[in-house]
């Protein structure tokens, strides 16, 4: 069996596209989900800040 290693640019785009899907399930919309997930804002906090009633808008201008 043949093993590939992974380069870190793949892990990265792995765990952006993993954020960008939280983030959507979230509310976020696909613009700001995409700068956030892009970003190194804390993804726990970017949830819960639309979970507590933060409009989207406002929240990603918290976060990034």
């Amino acid at each position: 069996m043949t093993q590939i290693a992974e380069t870190p640019r793949d892990e990265q785009a792995k765990v952006e596209s993993w954020r960008l899907h939280v983030l959507m399930e979230a509310g976020y919309p696909l613009p700001l989900a995409e700068r956030i997930a892009h970003s190194s804002a804390d993804l726990h906090h970017a949830v819960e800040l639309l979970r507590r009633g933060c409009d989207a808008e406002t929240a990603a201008e918290i976060l990034i």
